[in-house]
């Protein structure tokens, strides 16, 4: 039945059948009927397809999975997983840092660092870290973008089965507006009327 539903609903059927009764009609009862009609079988198809859609299965990259035997005991604790970089100025300096430290008993891998936009560009360690050892997560961000932002970086690591999320906040200034003052016409004095 849903399937009949949806074609005619694609097809534009039950919308065309609907103004071709209303304009043979001419009943304003009617129409309210038909239009109210064509919205509940819209609503019950779309609730149709909001529930097929559940049940699929949206499963990471395998770039950011991560083997339950790639574990290791360490750890990956940050000063701060947010660095807010408050009000700064178009084009200004859009570097910051995460600083981290291996509080583990084994050495820390980094696997990937995906930032949610193109804009922001995350650099960390190829290599292990040691457990005692400090890391750091540099972020640039593209400030020449006006207006708020909030990003985030998605860190796959051999420490968590669970992605490690950072994120950067902040807001850019416009770019400040250039004032010229209007040029004096030198075309000389006025033409006199006679």
């Amino acid at each position: 039945m849903m399937k009949i539903i949806n074609v005619l609903l694609k097809e534009n059927i039950l919308l065309n059948l609907s103004f071709y009764f209303c304009d043979k009609l001419k009943k304003k009862k009617m129409k309210n009927s038909i239009i109210l009609l064509v919205t509940i079988l819209s609503l019950i198809s779309y609730s149709y397809a909001q529930e097929n859609h559940k049940g699929h299965n949206h499963a990471q990259p395998e770039s950011m999975k991560v083997d339950e035997k790639d574990l290791v005991d360490a750890t990956m604790d940050f000063k701060s997983k947010v660095v807010d970089y408050g009000l700064i100025d178009h084009n200004s300096d859009g570097n910051r840092e995460f600083v981290f430290t291996n509080n583990g008993k084994e050495p820390l891998i980094i696997k990937n660092a995906k930032a949610s936009c193109g804009c922001t560009v995350p650099d960390y360690p190829k290599g292990e870290i040691k457990p005692g050892e400090t890391g750091e997560i540099k972020v640039k961000y593209a400030t020449n973008r006006v207006g708020k932002f909030t990003k985030t970086i998605t860190l796959t690591t051999n420490a968590s089965k669970k992605p490690i999320i950072l994120t950067i906040k902040g807001e850019v200034n416009p770019p400040p507006k250039e004032i010229v003052a209007p040029e004096k016409d030198q075309g000389g004095a006025p033409l006199e009327k006679n």
